[in-house]
């Protein structure tokens, strides 16, 4: 909640004071690629890329990789420690699998979502049965007091509903 606060006009908390700045360490990543997307109340880190979304009161990670038409509310999306390249892409699409990001077609909201998860195509992840407490590490997914966790490097397959 409080690092999402950091989105909000104006912020709880102020990164751009000139009399105190604040300095992260470099990273030495492209800035952020964002194409046809809405974005409100939203901190969207370097090294990103979001095509044709929407991502509102949420932090979007490092790296992440957002596809066409999802849809992010009060999330937090961590990233990815690394790029995967369009070859290595289309060879885990090739085996099955599914490439490291946010696939087309999801929605995510009350969610965090950590480094290096490979979430499908059109996956629900909004915790719309209410569950208050869940345990599901086979499947990367907990959930702590109604917020889902997506876990460090899980894989959530195309077309989960959570």
């Amino acid at each position: 909640e409080a690092t999402r606060g950091l989105a909000k006009t104006p912020p709880q908390f102020e990164f751009y004071d000139a009399r105190a700045p604040i300095y992260t360490s470099p990273r030495f990543l492209p800035p952020a690629k964002i194409e046809k997307c809405h974005v409100k109340d939203a901190i969207i880190s370097h090294g990103c890329s979001l095509a044709d979304c929407s991502v509102e009161n949420a932090i979007v990670g490092l790296r992440s990789q957002v596809g066409k038409g999802c849809v992010i509310k009060r999330a937090m999306i961590i990233g990815a420690d690394f790029y995967e390249s369009d070859e290595q892409k289309a060879k885990v699409i090739a085996a099955g699998g599914i490439a490291v990001g946010i696939g087309e077609g999801c929605t995510i909201s009350n969610a965090i979502v950590d480094k290096n998860a490979r979430i499908g195509k059109n996956c629900t992840i909004t915790n719309a049965a209410g569950v208050q407490e869940l345990e599901d590490e086979d499947n990367g997914v907990y959930i702590r007091s109604g917020i889902v966790v997506i876990l460090r490097n899980a894989t959530i397959p195309d077309g989960t509903i959570i």
